[in-house]
């Protein structure tokens, strides 16, 4: 039976880094965020119902959907971004499992590479959590450098998603990335040993 880690984290935490530490033992990695991607390309029924509900002003001139356009819509109107996250759900879902029950015929770990993990659900189809963890005074922090932004638009990014500590009490793992990547690395290696998958 495959294990199925899924890890997730809050936005500038350090995610990718911990799931670039996987990828390098060659663990499948199902990324959301590619998926989310993929459900919405031209003439995918995802993409249908986003324009049914948003109109077609979310499209670019060759009919595929114009993300800054859809962002600027739902960042600053949460009824907007629940919707969309409503719509989009059933067929994100649908890609994610199958993809993991893929992965899981030929290897012994699956990573699902989630950032909504909790939010929408899928600590239920994973075997464990694992959130990636750095306090969020930090987090704005490394937002604000990494996007160059004002904190007041970090602060905004970081209330869009769910709190990084409460990630933290409902994880089964948390690797802590306050430090430097060899101390978070070493942290990975730790568990991968601890589960005998290295």
């Amino acid at each position: 039976m495959s294990f199925v880690l899924g890890i997730t984290g809050g936005i500038a935490t350090g995610k990718s880094t911990v799931v670039d530490i996987f990828k390098k033992y060659d663990f499948p990695v199902i990324d959301a965020d590619i998926i989310a991607r993929e459900v919405v390309q031209p003439h995918k029924p995802a993409l249908k119902k986003v324009v049914a509900t948003f109109g077609t002003g979310i499209l670019q001139s060759d009919g595929s959907l114009n993300r800054q356009k859809l962002g600027q819509l739902i960042f600053n109107d949460s009824q907007k971004r629940q919707t969309l996250n409503q719509l989009l759900a059933p067929f994100l879902q649908e890609a994610i499992t199958k993809q993991i029950k893929d992965a899981a015929q030929s290897s012994p770990l699956v990573i699902a590479d989630i950032p909504l993990l909790f939010e929408a659900g899928y600590d239920k189809v994973v075997d464990q959590v694992a959130v990636v963890y750095i306090p969020e005074s930090l987090q704005i922090q490394r937002l604000i450098k990494r996007d160059q932004i004002t904190k007041k638009e970090a602060q905004q990014k970081i209330t869009s998603q769910l709190a990084i500590e409460e990630k933290k009490q409902r994880a089964h793992v948390v690797f802590d990335n306050q430090e430097s990547l060899n101390s978070t690395c070493q942290q990975v290696m730790t568990w991968l040993k601890e589960k005998q998958f290295l």
